[in-house]
């Protein structure tokens, strides 16, 4: 008997039945969708709570069904991507929805829905990390702003914790993004990180390709910001920006820091007010710091600057080094190399 059938047939809630078990009410939903098996020792306590009408031939034993995409499904992909090449939030929204899933059916749409998609090598894909609280959405708010007003589709993709407890996000970035969110020329989609490591989420350079789809030029990945070891975002995106807070270390410190040793731009955030000064002391520091790291990119150096994401300072200084390395990527053939490396890496 399959565990959903039990439930339903007894009445029970998976919340009640998952603490007789001895589990999180999120692990029992994926035994019941197929997502993942049991161990052992939740087999047994299964079979005992259910007097031996669910057994492990129950998970074990089924059937499994070559899923095939039907002419219907293939055609409700076709006309989603349809409308992704012409902008539609919607259907950008379903699409990223699709991608994300992991039920089977919508793994095969998603292997579809991304073989219709053209490769765009016009966008700017732009990593942003630094600690929690060092102004992450806040500085992608001011700055996506001030890109707008220059005309450009801006969209950001946010990786949120999943929490080991109870498997859930609280997906609360877009209210850090007040003004961004409501921006026709914008779109912000937090993600949860499922667990995945590295600071991203398992599909995030999937999601990336379906906003180039969609027209959007400047592509910021926000990374859930959980210290020095979200090096994963590096191998999705054309510039790695890490921010600083004001006094964050001297520049052994800096050196310290294994994630500092990928960083394109260094951002010392929150320079306003009585942390100003601290902020250029921070920026010195950090400075003498990259004199001592080796450069990972051909023909162009990693650079510190400082910013005011309230009072918008330094946003313009910013956004000219992006320009500026983007370019020379480009002109070198960095640009386009690296884009192929990274496909490769995300296939693996």
């Amino acid at each position: 008997m399959k565990i959903k059938d039990y439930l339903k047939f007894y009445g029970v809630s998976n919340l009640d039945f998952s603490k007789k078990i001895g589990i999180s009410n999120v692990s029992l939903s994926r035994y019941i969708s197929g997502e993942r098996l049991p161990e052992k020792k939740v087999l047994k306590k299964i079979y005992q709570v259910t007097d031996g009408l669910v057994d492990a031939n129950d998970f074990y034993l089924e059937k499994n069904k070559s899923l095939i995409l039907t002419e219907d499904q293939k055609d409700n992909i076709l006309q989603i991507t349809k409308k992704l090449r012409v902008g539609d939030r919607k259907s950008l929204a379903k699409a990223i929805t699709i991608i994300e899933s992991s039920l089977p059916i919508h793994r095969l749409e998603s292997n579809f829905l991304l073989s219709q998609l053209v490769d765009n090598q016009k966008s700017i894909r732009i990593g942003v990390t630094g600690v929690p609280g060092v102004g992450k959405s806040t500085f992608i708010e001011a700055f996506g702003m001030k890109l707008i007003e220059k005309g450009f589709k801006v969209s950001v993709l946010a990786v949120d914790p999943s929490s080991k407890r109870s498997g859930g996000s609280i997906l609360g970035d877009k209210t850090r993004m007040t003004r961004l969110s409501v921006d026709n020329n914008a779109f912000i989609r937090p993600s949860p990180s499922q667990g995945h490591l590295g600071g991203v989420a398992k599909k995030t350079s999937e999601s990336i390709r379906c906003l180039e789809e969609a027209g959007f030029n400047i592509i910021f990945i926000e990374t859930m910001g959980v210290g020095q070891a979200e090096t994963a975002v590096y191998d999705m995106v054309d510039i790695f920006l890490v921010m600083l807070l004001p006094s964050s270390g001297d520049e052994l410190q800096g050196i310290k820091k294994g994630i500092i040793e990928i960083a394109d731009l260094i951002i010392v955030n929150k320079a306003d007010g009585d942390l100003k000064k601290s902020a250029e002391i921070t920026m010195s520091e950090y400075k003498n710091a990259q004199q001592m790291i080796s450069k990972i990119r051909k023909d162009i150096s990693p650079e510190v600057l400082m910013c005011s994401s309230i009072e918008s300072f330094g946003i313009e200084e910013i956004w000219s080094f992006i320009e500026r390395f983007i370019d020379l990527l480009k002109r070198n053939g960095s640009f386009f190399q690296n884009r192929q490396k990274q496909m490769i890496r995300s296939l693996w």
